[in-house]
């Protein structure tokens, strides 16, 4: 799988993936339909556009760079064009999980998303240590699944994940299912809403009468040790008794009965997928 079409080669992800991929020895052909894409495309990279029709005569893969609600749209439109045995590369599993993918058996369909960097890691260059989103400096894991297709097309569309994904640690192989639950539920339902309501209760912290700074300062501190704790990373990590108290006494005015199965349930992360690709 050398020679690759990059659909959506000029948006965020693409400018992103593009980057990486020039790096490698893979044949890369860049597609964009927004002229704004193609010029952020050549400005940040140096890279050309060329047509869809010419960059899939050639394509033995095709990465998908765009939103997922736009890919079974997007896919429909030249599904019938791309030859037996192609590999389409999706960035996330909402689309497949959803079922908005059109219905073709010789072709594969491949999903790879990543990690970003870990929290706690081994960085020491200042580049590095400052790539929060990975793909640039800092290393990350992936994830991988292949939703249809010959099982000897994983190991091709792994190493293709790993090249635009650089630099890239473990690479988790999980069914679409699997990821589905891993994002949205997991990193987005569940994490991302945290991570909101963390920043929330910051600034009513701050809203009483707290510097802002120092509660951000004391928030973000804490949040280190009590997350190395939760997830056995300090070693001999224990949550003192006034902790766990705290804890007891805060988690059934914060969660209400069930919500793990609200999220998690495969009819929910169902749902959540089908309302993403809307």
């Amino acid at each position: 799988m050398n020679k690759v079409a990059l659909m959506g080669a000029g948006g965020k992800m693409g400018v992103r993936l593009a980057t990486n991929l020039a790096k490698t020895d893979y044949d890369v052909l860049h597609v964009e339909i927004n002229p704004e894409g193609q010029q952020r495309l050549r400005d940040e990279t140096g890279l050309e556009c060329v047509g869809q029709g010419q960059a899939l005569s050639h394509a033995e893969a095709v990465i998908l760079a765009v939103p997922d609600r736009l890919i079974g749209k997007v896919l429909a439109g030249f599904v019938d064009d791309l030859k037996p045995g192609t590999a389409v590369i999706m960035l996330d599993a909402a689309a497949p999980h959803a079922e908005t993918l059109p219905k073709r058996d010789d072709i594969t369909y491949f999903v790879a998303h990543p990690c970003h960097p870990p929290l706690f890691n081994d960085e020491t260059d200042p580049d590095a240590q400052k790539d929060y989103f990975g793909g640039i400096a800092a290393k990350q894991h992936i994830i991988c699944a292949l939703a249809q297709g010959p099982d000897a097309h994983y190991e091709h569309c792994e190493k293709l994940a790993r090249s635009f994904y650089a630099p890239v640690m473990r690479s988790h192989r999980c069914t679409v299912e699997q990821m589905a639950i891993l994002e949205p539920a997991l990193s987005e339902s569940v994490g991302a809403t945290f991570a909101k309501v963390l920043k929330d209760a910051t600034d009513e912290a701050a809203r009483r009468g707290v510097p802002y700074q120092a509660a951000e300062d004391f928030l973000l501190g804490h949040l280190t040790i009590l997350l190395a704790v939760a997830f056995g990373i300090q070693p001999g990590g224990k949550l003192s008794d006034g902790c766990m108290l705290a804890i007891s006494e805060a988690e059934p005015v914060i969660f209400n009965d069930g919500w793990l199965d609200k999220i998690f349930a495969p009819e929910a992360v169902k749902a959540s997928v089908q309302s993403i690709c809307k």
